[in-house]
């Protein structure tokens, strides 16, 4: 059997238990069976927890199971094992679970009687899940359509198995090394009432623990209201225990030894110890009511040592109160303390700014994450892309092979871990990672395959559809199995809901013509590949040039181009092109003009159409030296895989001096600039296009010198910026930046280049009256303004010292034997303010979802293959609005289907596409049937949005929470109204 095959069925066997009839139970769950505490008490909520990373220093499956302990003793299977059995000795005993990665694998390995004596423990309370998704996901460097996504698996599996009850109501997100805006937005959308976390910069603690404001009502948008609105608390300590009270069994604090004829008898230093304690957290906080963490990573591998201890520790401390002690402890769960806070009647400070950047101590600032492992960065994003196009050709070939999607969604949902797109995991965790998403891109290729079957086959025609390749490699002009063929095809899928020019580019090893879908015969350039990407490390491809040409691609859709060797040509005849060699060179098209000195430096862009240019001091690629320090105090504080830190807050231009060759062609003009052996861009401009497109190739840093190096592309302009800058959060809203500056707190300056760096998944602007520059990446950097008029995105990081926060390696990536060598894109937008959002939002999304290309060998020539298959199709019958975008589009069953749509303009950014927008669902299933039934549901799918009922909090400038959810007789009509940055999703049933 073939094994992509196989490993689906496998896959289809195991979730098929996951994916059934929604579990049913009593309402005696969540707020119902919360324990508040007494009014005239301190109360203590007591939160048994344990925090196991889906990877971080091993793998899932080692960390699972228990394997190399000598790396870290953790054994997942048997935390859940004796936590369950301690529940069920002490039916006042708690205890909460987050990891779904994790829980899932264990409830697929119990016997039908423990998963119904889970599913009690669930239904009284007593066993409950926070957050609910697949992993606990960073927030800096993760997209909001891959967030949604991981939690909506965890969710699904919880609403399955467990009904209501196992319906999370808070955000746990203790240990990512910052907090995103747009991911407390997010969570409220899910119907979320709360959110806690555990690491803030310590500037921001100190200030909040002294004036009582630890607890707060995040504003988690600012186009979106109330519903976006979420309550928020920071834990003292990240998530650990009281300073001496850790009971797990590999801890060393001491138990609490309560008989009083042994010379050890310690109750009563216990319990005032702990009193002491209780009240020293109080004191940063707003009300009578406090949660203590009882865990930390991987513990309660021996429950019964935790809770014999808290046992104790409950009854003694409890029993002082008849000598006057006020504080009143029990056990208890985050949403049960959230539940407290809520009943207390009281007003909430707020908070419109995020949690970025995240200082640990003066000279450790956690900004290094934001670009370490920049290739398993891209991976990620690249296998979200096909994560999501899979969805759709699943979806309208209506083939059901949703349980053979799985697999990869299972490895984005690990890869969403605060340990594993961050890239702060260890070198073979790394390996694991992409190895797991590869798996799953070969599972995701057999439905492609399968749902080509069925949308390329015309009506009438026997001839079997050709297999369908994915070229993986085509970032470095690599395509193995087209190499040497006389004829194949390449047919393309796009995801967006829009038809898309777009520029293809085939490596090839011969010259070709091409035959456009209708039959037309194709222009396309041919261009030697480059010298740089030929030299990667790994390439193997024979071919030296490429086959340029643009085309549109239909919405939500595919065309099939066919391409047929010449007879009377050899490569060695490329296409007239022209080329010079360190010379002062323009590039230009109908929209942009480009100019370079003969030296290699880009001098200006000027956007023809508007008639503004921008001129630049400095542009191209330079390196911070990392600071190499010992760590035993935080002046010798080392740069790593967490903390960006140099030495020295200029940076050092890569070379100094470069080389320059421009290239003309009909189809693209481009400048390549060579700096030295391992660092090169390469500055694009295509017919017609309106970007500027950058590609850089960085690699083997060279660490001979024992220098650690920082890799960043600067971009110097003369915009008057006012030390300002933009980034976005998560690929979605945009935040205001100032240089040494915070809005919540008086921000002291000890590292003036990290200090000013945050996360850019997708887009960084900087602007004046006239000019916006705008740059958007392929992957999440690390990026800044460190001066008026500049722009510097980290690309790439090779450091020979460990941080000491825990991982135990440098950020030194390597493969075949040498420095790890890493190719990207950034894309230029120069246009006045009032017009970028009108291309920078459509651009950004076009990137995410990108045109996804599959090869084939069809071995039947043009005539007999456009008489057998289908060339081109779209799913749409009519335009959808331009400033709506497709998020979603699975099919759960053959009739029932989960969609997401979303506005994506923000508030007043664009005249006219910022306003509310009005179509009809019902044009994006013309193609499969009609709808007879739509159900709105909350953000992660899991509830009808009429059934959520969130928590109401009251501001201190007295504003109210409250948001009417959908009347449930509104969806009437397959209709939808969606304002600035709203998202909807929906059940779809058809006919």
């Amino acid at each position: 059997m073939h094994p992509v095959i196989y490993y689906t069925i496998i896959f289809a066997a195991v979730i098929s238990t996951c994916h059934g009839t929604p579990f049913n139970s009593p309402n005696n769950c969540g707020y119902d069976a919360c324990n508040l505490g007494q009014p005239d008490k301190l109360n203590v909520h007591i939160v048994p927890h344990t925090h196991d990373d889906v990877g971080w220093l091993k793998t899932v499956d080692q960390y699972y199971y228990g394997a190399r302990n000598d790396i870290q003793h953790a054994a997942v299977q048997f935390i859940l094992d004796s936590a369950i059995q301690a529940l069920v000795e002490n039916p006042d005993r708690r205890f909460i679970y987050v990891e779904i990665a994790f829980f899932w694998r264990w409830w697929l390995q119990q016997t039908e009687e423990m998963q119904n004596t889970v599913r009690q423990l669930v239904n009284q309370g007593r066993l409950e899940f926070v957050s609910g998704g697949w992993s606990m996901n960073d927030e800096g460097v993760t997209h909001y359509n891959s967030i949604i996504d991981q939690h909506s698996l965890g969710a699904e599996f919880l609403r399955d198995q467990f009904g209501e009850c196992g319906r999370p109501k808070l955000g746990w997100q203790i240990d990512p090394f910052g907090h995103s805006r747009q991911v407390a937005s997010l969570l409220a959308h899910m119907g979320f009432d709360g959110l806690f976390f555990g690491r803030v910069d310590l500037q921001d603690y100190a200030e909040r623990n002294k004036i009582k404001q630890m607890e707060m009502i995040w504003k988690g948008s600012s186009n979106l209201g109330e519903e976006s609105w979420l309550f928020t608390g920071i834990i003292p300590r990240t998530y650990t225990p009281p300073e001496s009270f850790c009971f797990d069994a590999f801890c060393d604090d001491e138990p609490i030894k309560d008989d009083p004829q042994l010379h050890d008898y310690n109750v009563l230093e216990r319990v005032q110890a702990f009193i002491n304690a209780a009240h020293d957290q109080a004191a940063g906080y707003a009300t009578n009511h406090i949660m203590m963490t009882m865990g930390s990573d991987f513990q309660y591998e021996n429950a019964n040592q935790w809770y014999k201890n808290l046992d104790k520790l409950i009854r003694y401390v409890n029993a002082q109160q008849v000598n006057g002690s006020g504080v009143n402890i029990f056990y208890s769960t985050p949403t049960c303390y959230l539940y407290a806070l809520n009943k207390v009647n009281r007003t909430w400070t707020t908070k419109t700014d995020d949690f970025f950047p995240v200082s640990l101590n003066p000279h450790g600032i956690l900004t290094g994450y934001f670009t370490s492992r920049p290739a398993l960065k891209r991976y990620e994003r690249y296998s979200n892309n096909i994560l999501q196009v899979t969805r759709q050709l699943n979806a309208f070939s209506n083939i059901t092979l949703r349980t053979a999607i799985f697999p990869l969604s299972e490895a984005m949902g690990i890869a969403q871990h605060h340990d594993a797109v961050s890239g702060t995991e260890k070198q073979h965790v790394a390996n694991d990672y992409a190895q797991r998403l590869s798996q799953g891109i070969d599972s995701a290729l057999y439905v492609i395959n399968e749902a080509y079957k069925k949308l390329l086959s015309k009506e009438n025609q026997s001839l079997p559809v050709p297999t369908q390749y994915l070229c993986q490699l085509s970032n470095i002009s690599e395509c193995l199995p087209i190499e040497g063929q006389d004829s194949f095809t390449l047919t393309i899928w796009n995801p967006t809901i829009q038809s898309i020019e777009n520029i293809i580019r085939v490596p090839v090893t011969k010259k070709y013509t091409i035959q456009s879908p209708t039959g037309e015969t194709i222009a396309a350039a041919f261009i030697p590949i480059s010298l740089p990407i030929k030299n990667i490390p790994g390439r193997t491809s024979s071919a030296q040039c490429e086959l340029l040409f643009r085309t549109q691609i239909p919405a939500l859709g595919f065309n099939t181009y066919y391409f047929e060797a010449k007879a009377d040509a050899t490569i060695e005849e490329i296409s007239t092109i022209r080329v010079t060699q360190n010379e002062a060179c323009v590039l230009q098209n109908e929209h942009l003009r480009l100019e370079f000195d003969d030296r290699g430096n880009l001098n200006s862009i000027t956007n023809r159409d508007k008639n503004i240019t921008l001129p630049f001091s400095a542009q191209g690629l330079y390196w911070y030296t990392s600071f190499q320090g010992n760590n035993s105090l935080p002046e010798f504080q080392s740069s790593g895989a967490y903390f960006f830190r140099p030495l020295t807050p200029n940076p050092l231009p890569v070379s100094n001096s470069r080389n320059i060759t421009c290239t003309y062609t009909d189809q693209v003009q481009k400048a390549l600039i060579i700096y030295n052996e391992w660092a090169c861009q390469e500055i694009r401009i295509y017919d017609g296009a309106r970007i500027t497109e950058i590609e850089w190739i960085v690699g083997p840093i060279p660490i001979e010198d024992n220098i650690g190096k920082e890799i960043i592309v600067r971009y110097d302009t003369d915009i008057q910026s006012d030390e300002t800058f933009y980034t976005d959060a998560n690929g979605r809203e945009v935040l205001e930046r100032k240089r040494d500056y915070r809005p919540s707190w008086n921000y002291t300056v000890y590292e003036s280049v990290s200090g000013n760096y945050y996360p850019i998944p997708s887009r960084i602007w900087i602007k004046d009256n006239q000019r916006q520059l705008t740059i958007l990446t392929d992957r999440s950097e690390g990026g800044s303004s460190m001066h008026d008029g500049s722009i510097e995105l980290m690309v790439h990081r090779r450091t020979l010292y460990d941080d000491s926060l825990g991982v135990g390696e440098p950020m030194n990536e390597t493969a075949y034997g040498k420095g790890l060598v890493v190719c990207g894109k950034h894309f230029l937008l120069l246009e006045p303010p009032e017009s970028s959002a009108f291309y920078h939002r459509n651009i950004a999304q076009r990137l995410f979802m990108s045109p996804m290309g599959t090869y084939a060998l069809p071995n039947v020539s043009y005539a007999n293959y456009s008489t057998s298959y289908r060339q081109t199709w779209s799913a749409l019958t009519e335009p959808l609005p331009y400033n709506v975008h497709l998020l979603t589009f699975d099919q759960s069953s053959s009739k029932v289907f989960l969609i997401r749509v979303e506005h994506y303009f923000e508030l007043n950014e664009d005249e006219t596409f910022s306003k509310a927008v009005q179509f009809d669902l019902q044009i994006l299933f013309n193609r499969l049937g009609k709808i007879v039934e739509l159900v709105e549901l909350t953000l992660g799918g899991n509830l009808p949005l009429n059934e959520m009922k969130r928590l109401v909090w009251i501001t201190n400038q007295n504003e109210s929470s409250h948001w009417k959810s959908t009347d449930p007789n509104f969806l009437t009509s397959t209709v939808v109204t969606l304002s600035s940055m709203e998202i909807k999703t929906f059940q779809v049933t058809l006919q």
